[in-house]
């Protein structure tokens, strides 16, 4: 699969084709994300057990076991979850149609055939019908295609949230993908704490909440839609949201704020079909940072840089 032009990078995906394989996806990303929760020691924000894009999927990173050490990758290529340990063990289970319960079943024994046995909270998060997942035993449909094609938006995606990433010297989080809502996120702070999140999310403790809110933030995504806003999008939002940022002035045309989730949505259709998508989607990502930036206050003159540059270090002033 090498995509040899634009239309082909930037995969056409239909909601009402993508939803089933996404919420496959998103319960599947759930076991094997809380495999990195229960292993590793707390990062702020919860950044230490969500998953990565890779050349072939989406990562864990490197989780310690023992004196060695683990990775599980959704490997959208060969379309299999592969498990390595650093002593040069491997399983592999086949992405397939199959329950959420048998998903688990097999992933936790694949881990014990490692040496790697792990005990997880073996409930989803963020999801209001929350079904344990070994008795989750509903038919669940997994399409390969949809799932690449998915993968690839994503690595597009990650390439221009790089971009976007390069311009900040304040604080910002790596570009991961959250199990819990099935996003790929990017998020800025200003360096001033906020107040404490009401919480209140399904199947998620508040304790986790406001330890990720902790500090103010512009925070960018794309997630793959839901009920309440069927088709993939790209989302921008603020916590604390200041005074008029939904009526903001943002770019590009087809961007509007969602009153009922709080933030600013692009359909990733209006990024696919644009004659230069990068720049549509920069667009995008940078009039709803200015907009979070300027209504809240930031510091912008110490919190940004220019875009980076490949092989040149950023220049400082002293």
């Amino acid at each position: 699969m090498k995509p040899s032009n634009r239309a082909a990078a930037w995969p056409p995906l239909p909601y009402a084709r993508l939803r089933p394989t996404a919420e496959t996806l998103q319960l599947w990303t759930q076991v094997v994300g809380k495999v990195a929760l229960a292993r590793t020691p707390w990062f702020n924000h919860s950044w230490h057990a969500s998953l990565r894009v890779s050349a072939r999927g989406l990562s864990t990173p490197l989780i310690a076991n023992g004196a060695t050490a683990l990775q599980l990758e959704f490997d959208f290529i060969d379309q299999q979850l592969v498990m390595r340990t650093s002593d040069g063990g491997e399983r592999r289970i086949a992405l397939e149609p199959r329950t959420v319960a048998d998903f688990y079943s097999l992933t936790m024994d694949a881990l014990s055939s490692l040496g790697a046995a792990t005990r997880i909270v073996a409930v989803p998060n963020e999801l209001p019908d929350a079904v344990p997942f070994a008795k989750d035993h509903a038919p669940r449909v997994y399409e390969p295609d949809i799932a690449q094609d998915l993968w690839r938006a994503m690595v597009q995606i990650q390439r221009v949230f790089v971009r976007f990433r390069s311009r900040f010297i304040g604080k910002c989080s790596p570009i991961h993908f959250f199990w819990g809502a099935a996003d790929l996120a990017v998020t800025r702070f200003s360096g001033r704490e906020a107040p404490p999140h009401p919480g209140g999310l399904p199947h998620l403790p508040d304790i986790v909440t406001r330890e990720a809110y902790s500090h103010e933030v512009s925070s960018a995504g794309f997630w793959p839609g839901d009920e309440h806003a069927p088709e993939p999008s790209f989302y921008s939002y603020a916590y604390p949201m200041p005074p008029g940022f939904s009526r903001a002035p943002v770019t590009p045309p087809g961007a509007r704020f969602d009153e009922s989730l709080g933030e600013f949505l692009l359909p990733y259709e209006v990024v696919r079909r644009a004659a230069d998508p990068d720049e549509v989607l920069l667009a995008f990502l940078q009039s709803t940072y200015e907009a979070a930036a300027n209504l809240g206050g930031w510091d912008r003159a110490t919190l940004e840089c220019e875009e980076g540059r490949v092989g040149r270090p950023r220049v400082v002033a002293w």
